[in-house]
């Protein structure tokens, strides 16, 4: 008689995926690395692991037609003469002309305007058509200092000092050459169709010691006039925002390793940073220590989704965020109703992030004259605002269901955590228990 093994279904590793097999081929028949846009595609502990303990008995909810609850935040009043007002803690982040069309850049001013709130420049200068369409616009002050002149820093409403990004804290970004257009080009003062790489550290300081020399130079330059924001990559957030606090900032803005970018490295998204969530207390603890929570504002950005996100970084001591990704879907990126498109650039709608090869169908991240003509930046422009108006009411809506008349209101002791990391990191209990862990027993 003879015995024959059952039949076993075949095991894939854990470890080595199809994708990363994939990786491995791809590697080894280019011998380049993998560039693409967009943010972190692995599975990280984000805002989804934490609860809002709505009121009921302990505490008393607001109506929500007859009961104002207050969305109203201002930037830059620690130095600043003319702090920025906005109506809504929800800004639109420094995406560059370049990596964005002119007609995206001015749907993006539009849409700011139309929901009361301020947009960003970006890496590459200033177009006409978004400051002439943004009510509030942040300037930009890039290691590159691609389109950089004294005459649009006093035209802008805000300085933005860039030292670091969540997607690639410790890097920087690519423009290919196929989106280098003879109006890139003459902005940014380089050769048409060439690659571009931006500086990762500014050419003229080497430390904290030397951002502070250049926020007195920036106000010099500005009469005084303008909040001058920092912004980091989430990495140390508690020394990095310390040190940007001593230098002088008005105003820090925390990028976590969700937050998207137009092109670089993979294994930068992928492996360098902290989740947005790991950042915000850090940030928030550093400048309780200094006495300057609420004196400087902390603006939190990666990943930034919906009104429920934002409530819960306002609630762990965020003074306002920032969206990117989210406003480009918004404006009509990745969208299903061009997937015929997107499956021709073998992509698929939601998966497309090649944004620096300049084909986007959307029209949004591509210098083509043809694609980016399908983009109108009065109809987008309306779609962020429709957004952007969503994500406030929902907001509101929680804020209200803690008992809170203003969206400053809602604190730590509003959460609880799903998991034992979400917990660790925004030191809150975990759900069902007293727990914070690290700081107490069960």
């Amino acid at each position: 008689m003879s015995y024959h093994n059952p039949p076993t279904t075949p095991r894939k590793s854990a470890i080595f995926d199809e994708y990363t097999l994939s990786e491995i081929r791809r590697a080894a028949t280019t011998g380049i690395y993998d560039i693409r846009g967009g943010g972190a595609k692995r599975k990280l502990p984000h805002f989804d692991d934490l609860l809002f303990l709505g009121a009921s008995m302990s505490r008393y909810p607001l109506e929500g037609y007859r009961e104002k609850c207050a969305t109203n935040v201002v930037i830059g009043t620690r130095y600043a003469k003319k702090p920025i007002e906005l109506k809504i803690p929800i800004t639109i982040a420094g995406m560059s002309f370049g990596s964005l069309s002119a007609n995206a850049k001015e749907a993006l001013g539009r849409g700011a305007t139309i929901a009361g709130t301020s947009t960003t420049t970006g890496d590459g200068g200033m177009t006409p058509e978004e400051r002439g369409q943004s009510q509030t616009l942040v300037y930009q002050y890039l290691p590159s200092r691609y389109g950089m002149n004294p005459d649009d820093l006093r035209k802008a409403d805000a300085i933005e000092v860039v030292v670091g990004q969540g997607a690639k804290p410790g890097g920087g970004g690519m423009l290919l050459g196929q989106k280098i257009s003879d109006r890139v080009a003459e902005m940014r003062t380089l050769p048409k169709g060439i690659d571009q790489r931006s500086a990762c550290r500014h050419p003229d300081w080497t430390g904290p010691d030397d951002l502070e020399i250049k926020i007195l130079e920036l106000r010099e330059i500005t009469d005084w006039e303008k909040p001058i924001y920092i912004k980091v990559g989430g990495a140390r957030p508690y020394y990095d925002v310390a040190l940007a606090v001593k230098a002088g900032a008005d105003c820090v803005v925390v990028d976590g390793m969700q937050g998207g970018t137009a092109a670089t490295q993979e294994v930068f998204i992928e492996h360098v940073g902290q989740p947005t969530l790991a950042c915000i207390r850090p940030a928030v603890q550093a400048l309780q220590d200094l006495g300057m929570h609420r004196k400087v504002q902390l603006i939190i950005s990666g990943g930034i989704r919906n009104g429920a996100d934002v409530a819960k970084a306002l609630a762990l001591g965020a003074d306002a965020v920032s969206i990117g990704s989210a406003a480009l879907v918004a404006l009509g990126d990745n969208d299903p109703s061009l997937e015929s498109e997107y499956q021709q650039l073998q992509t698929t709608a939601g998966s497309y992030d090649d944004w620096h090869e300049g084909r986007d169908p959307a029209g949004i991240t591509t210098q083509d004259p043809h694609l980016a003509g399908r983009l109108d930046p009065v109809l987008a422009g309306r779609r962020l605002a429709n957004y952007l108006k969503v994500m406030t009411l929902e907001t509101q809506t929680i804020a209200r269901a803690c008992g809170h008349n203003h969206v400053h209101n809602l604190e730590p002791e509003d959460l609880c955590a799903l998991t034992i990391e979400a917990a660790a990191m925004a030191r809150v209990p975990l759900a069902g228990t007293s727990w914070i862990p690290g700081q107490g027993n069960l």
